[in-house]
């Protein structure tokens, strides 16, 4: 075996599910196993099983045979112990226990792949003593500090079938679709699936949207023969108007103007032009499912690397892609932040250069 400066060390999964989980726990599991000799325990539920002390040693049969399984073995929770630090003893109390389980367990590290609430977390128990490494993974694809990451690819795929589907119904009745693709925050996905999909229309949560505009598209499409078009928006856009409402006004407006975005945005349309508008929401459709052969490679790549890190003793990073390679940064970079789509990116003049709108003039 391999000389390493880690011996034993913790694996979880949390926050959202995505495809690729498994890819990435098989490929730091056994690159770690085998290469290495590490010992690998496995923490159920995300960060409620640090604080739980919900654990279980991991055997190679554990992390055999997963490589194109969806969800996580693992388990996963929305548990961010760090959430009301400031004001509540309850989140002490938790903190206090995952410092006590990694202690207890003897390890020396905790690997956790996650988005960029996990990322943040492990960031800050890095600041409370303890090693970590962090694996980016989120459909989204927003976290700063990697190119890309794995769970992506998959729902892109997912994303742009959903939108081909769509499409022989919207001719079939000559109506306007719109369709809600996840992005709470950043429009990656719905960005890419739109121009993959050939979307008519793209919105985005960087870019606040005028009905005005989307409706002026639709009827000049119309006018030239087009009976129906496509919407494609992310969870996350909103409108010039939403985007000068304060916080308090701008929930309000959307719990009576439709339970999503996508409902909205019908309404809109309806209203601005009077086609038929019918809504439709992916949901976690986008998140389930056996990983495309891209996120396989891409998580099982960021597992191993992980590994050697691991290895290294080269702790309080995380694994990225940059470029066409695989590297690291410190976790101070993802830490509580999101990678928006830049407002000159490339592939928002490639939705205009084939006539997408994106929801202004």
């Amino acid at each position: 075996m391999a000389h390493s400066a880690t011996k034993r060390f913790g694996i979880l999964t949390a926050g959202g599910d995505c495809p690729g989980l498994n890819a990435a726990i098989r490929g730091v599991c056994r690159a770690a196993y085998d290469r290495y000799g590490m010992e690998i325990v496995g923490i159920a539920k995300g960060f409620r099983g640090l604080i739980e002390e919900d654990t279980k040693v991991l055997q190679p049969e554990d992390f055999s045979g997963i490589l194109t399984r969806g969800g996580t073995i693992l388990g996963s929770s929305r548990e961010k112990p760090f959430s009301r630090v400031d004001k509540d003893e309850v989140a002490l109390e938790k903190i206090s226990a995952i410092k006590d389980t990694y202690s207890k367990l003897k390890l020396d590290c905790i690997v956790v792949l996650g988005g960029n609430g996990t990322n943040t977390t492990g960031y800050k128990l890095a600041w409370e003593g303890l090693n970590v490494i962090g694996l980016p993974k989120t459909i989204d694809n927003d976290i700063v500090g990697t190119d890309k990451t794995f769970g992506f690819d998959s729902a892109l795929s997912i994303g742009t079938e959903a939108i081909d589907r769509l499409h022989s119904t919207a001719q079939s009745h000559s109506r306007v679709i719109v369709i809600e693709l996840m992005g709470h925050k950043a429009g990656w996905l719905s960005l890419y699936a739109g121009v993959a999909g050939g979307g008519d229309v793209i919105l985005l949560p960087e870019i606040p949207y005028d009905v005005r505009a989307i409706g002026n598209h639709l009827e000049q499409r119309a006018k030239t023969g087009k009976t129906f078009s496509i919407v494609v928006v992310a969870e996350g856009a909103l409108s010039v108007k939403e985007a000068a409402m304060e916080k308090k006004d701008r929930k309000k407006y959307r719990a009576e103007n439709g339970p999503s975005v996508a409902y909205r945005v019908a309404k809109e349309i309806g209203e601005e032009t009077g086609m038929e508008t019918r809504a439709t929401v992916l949901g976690y459709v986008q998140r389930g499912g056996v990983p495309s052969a891209s996120d396989r490679v891409l998580a099982t790549s960021l597992g191993t690397a992980a590994v050697e890190l691991l290895a290294k003793g080269s702790y309080g990073r995380m694994v990225a892609l940059n470029g066409t390679e695989i590297d690291s940064v410190d976790l101070s970079i993802p830490e509580g932040k999101v990678k928006s789509v830049p407002l000159d990116h490339y592939m928002l003049d490639t939705a205009r250069g084939v006539g997408t709108c994106l929801g202004i003039y």
